[in-house]
Parts: C-alpha cells; structure tokens; sequence
C-alpha cells in the first residue's frame, strides 16, 4: 500500500469532522410588565422588547401606546434604548389609532405584515395581533433567521412570528422566507 493510499484510508476513517456549531440558546424574557412581545435575531441573544406604554394609573399613553427597547443580553441583562438608527430603520415601530383600543403597528424595516393592538375577547388585556397564512396569531415573540449580509442591508433568511391561535388557543409558530 502507498503512502499516499495509506493516509487517505487513515483520513477517512480516523480524523473526525469539525464540530458543529454550537446553537444560540436565547433567552426568555421574564419579569418586564405590561410586555407585548420580544423580538431576538443572529448574531446574539439580545433581545428587543415590545411593552404596552401605560402611566402609573395603568392608562394607555394613546399617543405612543407601545414602548420599545433592548435586553442587552451580551451584557448582563441591562435594559437600554433603541438608538435613533435602530428605532428608524430596524426595531422600532409606529402606531395609529383606528378605534377605541385598536390601532395598526408598522415595523421600521418591514411593512409587508400588518400588525395590530387590540383588546382580546378572551381576557380582556391588549395584546399584538397579526395574521400568517391565514391564521390569526396573538403574537409572542418574533425570530429573524439572519445569515450574512451588511449592517444597513442584512440577509434575512426568514422571519418566524410564535404565539397563540386565536381560534384554537393552542400555541403556533409560522414562517415567512424571504
């Protein structure tokens, strides 16, 4: 047997491939009151949160009725607020006011799903609400799949929106490829 034979049989069967890469473990938000929901997204675990904009008397602040800021995961928990170019061009939003207790929420960067607060029939809270293939979700959290790209035009690979039916209450979790 050749050398060369020798050290492609003894590659094959004896040098293992590279590991994988560790998957994300991203946290859930806990203890932040009145939140609507999060968002989180590659490269890192911190997280965008999404929280119903009431005075101490628990009214809606109906001019901006949703407050929007970070859990700076990657450095220890610290809650900060979206900078002029996040709140602009990414996470933040805007609302208008439909109705009584409705009004229609636009992301920054995406405008191709519809967005809503509305009171819930069920347990009577605000809550956001959006509809995926025909199916109403009372949203809980929002994943952007992110692979590559720069920082003003990232790679969205896909946007995952989890929470509840609205018809069935049973939890439900659907995908938009991009």
């Amino acid at each position: 047997m050749s050398a060369t034979t020798f050290l492609l049989l003894f590659n094959l069967l004896f040098v293992l491939p590279p590991a994988p890469k560790p998957a994300t473990v991203f946290p859930v938000p806990s203890g932040v009151s009145n939140q609507l929901f999060y968002l989180q997204r590659d490269p890192n675990t911190n997280t965008v949160i999404y929280q119903l904009n009431v005075n101490r008397a628990g009214h809606l602040n109906e001019d901006e009725p949703v407050n929007v800021f970070w859990l700076r995961y990657d450095e220890h928990g610290e809650r900060k607020e979206l900078n002029f170019i996040q709140r602009k061009f990414a996470y933040g939003l805007t609302a208008e006011k439909l109705a009584t207790d409705k009004y229609e929420l636009k992301f920054a960067a995406y405008s191709k799903v519809r967005f809503f607060l509305l009171r819930s029939p069920t347990d009577k809270a605000l809550h956001v609400y959006t509809t995926i293939s025909g199916k109403q979700i009372q949203l809980e959290r929002v994943f952007l799949r992110i692979e590559g790209g720069t920082f003003w035009v990232p790679n969205v690979k896909y946007i995952e929106f989890k929470g509840l039916n609205t018809a069935t209450r049973q939890p439900i979790a659907e995908r938009i490829m991009l």
